[in-house]
């Protein structure tokens, strides 16, 4: 079973950077891909940025050019820099992740963590 944990959420100032992590964790599993969503009150639920071997890289066009996906392989790390931040980037972010695990194709998601800008 893979797990994620996140991290990095708080408070900003806007104009200001913010880089947030999802750890994955568990036995006998790979990653294929990473995806970062928000939930902003009131609002859609948006995918900010996605990437696994297949698809390349996508980002929503609000974030494009501001926002950064990455991973560490060797840490099943994934990673979501954030600049340029703005009001409305404020949300709840959640990381999500798929592969297999045992054989057996998955998607987990992390917990969400909250990004507040604001000054």
């Amino acid at each position: 079973q893979v797990q994620l944990v996140e991290s990095g959420g708080g408070l900003v100032q806007p104009g200001g950077s913010m880089r947030l992590s999802c750890a994955a964790s568990g036995s006998a599993f790979s990653i294929i891909g990473w995806k970062w969503y928000r939930q902003a009150p009131g609002k859609q639920r948006e995918v900010v940025a996605e990437s696994d071997g297949s698809i390349g890289t996508n980002y929503a066009v609000s974030v494009q050019g501001r926002f950064t996906i990455s991973r560490d392989n060797a840490k099943n790390t994934g990673y979501l820099q954030m600049s340029s931040l703005k009001a409305e980037d404020t949300a709840v972010y959640y990381c999500g992740v798929w592969g297999y695990s045992s054989g057996r194709p998955y998607i987990v998601w992390g917990q969400g963590t909250q990004v507040t800008v604001s000054s």
